[in-house]
């Protein structure tokens, strides 16, 4: 008894594929093939474009992911890292934040390979660097005044009761 294509598939996806293309090979109409397999008919039409235009039934065997190989080399990616721990303004941005947009600019800077900001969210998903809030603060915040007040004003304000605490103060 000769063994079906489908039951040597990898996963149910493959199966599904090769099992479409032998009912094909048993002259089903892609029509009926769409309705036995619970797929659309265009879906039925590419995979036996697949196999037409791809050799048979290796074309239809397990694919990689879709979409567009990376830009870049692994060595450039390593190199990537080195830069974002080296921190932006060694790089020529003001402050220590690093965004999607900034690493885009690098990249196409140093290496000469466009990123949408967008596609460098996978970049960043990848290496496990997690997006940043900046803590927004005036530039003109005088750090040792904030922390004398709070030692010097804000226990006499707060043991009054005049902020609103526990001792009824009134709260204007």
């Amino acid at each position: 008894m000769e063994q079906l294509l489908s039951s040597r598939a990898v996963d149910w996806r493959e199966g599904r594929r090769l099992r479409a293309w032998e009912l094909h090979e048993a002259g089903w109409t892609q029509a009926q093939i769409a309705k036995a397999l619970g797929v659309t008919p265009g879906a039925v039409s590419q995979w036996m474009r697949r196999g037409r235009d791809g050799g048979g039934i290796a074309a239809l065997n397990k694919r990689t992911a879709p979409g567009a190989a990376c830009k870049l080399s692994a060595e450039q990616r390593a190199q990537i890292l080195t830069w974002l721990d080296e921190g932006a303004p060694a790089h020529g941005f003001s402050g220590e934040l690093w965004t999607r947009k900034r690493i885009a600019v690098l990249i196409e800077r140093k290496l000469g390979v466009h990123y949408h900001p967008g596609h460098v969210s996978k970049l960043l998903q990848v290496w496990k660097w997690s997006p940043q809030k900046p803590a927004l603060r005036a530039t003109q915040r005088d750090e040792e005044a904030i922390e004398q007040w709070c030692q010097e004003r804000w226990p006499a304000i707060k043991k009054s009761g005049a902020a609103g605490g526990p001792q009824g103060g009134v709260r204007r």
